[in-house]
């Protein structure tokens, strides 16, 4: 077998799983939990999911898309289990965000220095997704997650709903304030560069 994964008709090759696809399963699932005890257990869940699910491996794809896809739906678990015991958005103990960034009918405060950023210019240095990635880790764990799951993972609204056993208000809302959170952390970031 190549060490690119099975080929269509192959059979899978346990043996080989944590050697060849640990370190990709591991980076993916710590990018979307934050943090690395989390993403371990998620990877070893995958590889047990994995290991009970052999026989029904069709051997149409590559071994490390298969194991990818158990482990996506690993993810959702692990976020869905996570956020059970809170099934609302109550119990973050942080400001209301809407204040700082609308006016008192609701229409966003202008901040004239941000009228000739360019903001794709940020899109393509380092420093903004680092500072992209440890502004998302400084969301409450709640709004990271659906922001994640929506924005990163791309699941529909519905499911993430269904998923996290959330109503769709409650996902609007921890959506709104993740992006809220995020948009102000971000700004303080592009400011300290000077750029603007």
């Amino acid at each position: 077998m190549g060490s690119q994964g099975s080929q269509p008709g192959n059979t899978l090759d346990p043996a080989t799983w944590v050697d060849r696809h640990g370190d990709m399963l591991f980076r993916y699932a710590l990018s979307r939990l934050r943090d690395p005890d989390s993403a371990e257990e998620v990877v070893q869940e995958s590889f047990v999911a994995a290991l009970h699910a052999v026989a029904q491996y069709s051997g149409t794809g590559a071994e490390g898309a298969w194991l990818l896809g158990i482990l996506k739906r690993k993810i959702i678990d692990y976020i869905r289990r996570r956020n059970r015991p809170d099934s609302g958005v109550g119990g973050e103990a942080d400001e209301d965000p809407i204040g700082s960034c609308f006016d008192a009918k609701g229409n966003w405060q202008f901040d004239p220095r941000l009228a000739g950023a360019r903001p794709e210019a940020h899109m393509e240095r380092e420093e903004f997704w680092q500072a992209f990635r440890g502004c998302l880790a400084g969301l409450p764990q709640r709004q990271a997650d659906v922001f994640s799951l929506r924005e990163i993972e791309e699941m529909s609204s519905d499911n993430i709903c269904k998923e996290l056993r959330i109503t769709a208000s409650n996902l609007w809302v921890l959506l709104h304030r993740a992006r809220l959170r995020l948009v102000r952390c971000m700004t303080s970031h592009l400011e300290r560069w000077g750029d603007l």
